[in-house]
């Protein structure tokens, strides 16, 4: 079982990205955050084009709904259309209940849908149910039947 875990972090404002990174790193998890600000770099990402033929296929995916370009749904819409991205587990960060709400309205479903943090105690809630959320989906192979 891979112990790193790739995480594609799809977030336009710096500051919510540097919190996250920084906030990862506190909570000492195994993983490794690659940051992208756009729905095109996020599918460039993910697709490993261009810019990022190198980069690693991401073991989650972290959307913010509201991106400057391609938004968020283009994107979720993209990843849940092809076989061989759909399996990968995108959590969509909202800033409300209405968020989730536009998502689901534009007939796209997500595998979670968290709301983003404001405060630094809410953010390791936040981090450890990212971790809780990752432990259910991610079995090692040696145990399954």
């Amino acid at each position: 079982m891979k112990g790193v875990v790739d995480i594609l972090l799809v977030e336009p404002n710096p500051g919510d990205t540097r919190l996250f990174t920084e906030n990862f790193r506190d909570a000492k998890l195994l993983n490794t955050i690659h940051s992208v600000t756009d729905g095109e770099s996020a599918l460039e990402f993910v697709h490993q084009r261009g810019d990022y033929e190198d980069a690693p296929q991401p073991d989650i995916i972290l959307l913010e709904p509201q991106l400057p370009g391609q938004s968020g749904m283009e994107v979720l819409a993209e990843l849940n259309d092809e076989p061989a991205l759909c399996e990968i587990p995108v959590v969509v960060l909202t800033s409300s209940e209405a968020g989730e709400e536009i998502v689901k309205n534009h007939g796209l479903e997500a595998d979670c849908y968290i709301r983003k943090p404001v405060a630094p105690g809410e953010f390791v809630e936040f981090v450890q149910s990212l971790e809780e959320f990752w432990f259910a989906i991610v079995r090692d192979p040696a145990e399954v039947d």
